[in-house]
């Protein structure tokens, strides 16, 4: 039996600085918590924290004109995935 309570949550960006270095942002987000990354601008991170708690880890990797998400993922979904992205969101997803 899992005794973890946390949330899952979509981080989705749209990074505008071309050449810039994000790789502080990638490793803040790897950092909250387990973390699912298979669509190029979008991570699911099951995490504690909330969304207001996020926000200040992950904003100063970004620079002004960059966009970010946080928003709960529910367990209500569909799309085209490979096996092993599905295997990871119904794990972590609560029922």
């Amino acid at each position: 039996m899992s005794y973890y309570t946390g949330k899952v949550y979509a981080i989705c960006y749209d990074l505008r600085q071309p050449g810039r270095d994000y790789s502080g942002l990638f490793g803040a987000i790897k950092a909250v918590g387990p973390w699912w990354h298979y669509l190029d601008s979008t991570w699911l991170v099951k995490t504690t924290m909330a969304p207001d708690q996020l926000w200040p880890v992950l904003s100063p990797h970004l620079d002004q004109n960059d966009f970010l998400l946080i928003i709960e993922v529910k367990n209500n979904k569909s799309g085209w995935l490979p096996k092993e992205a599905w295997d990871w969101i119904d794990a972590n997803l609560p029922v």
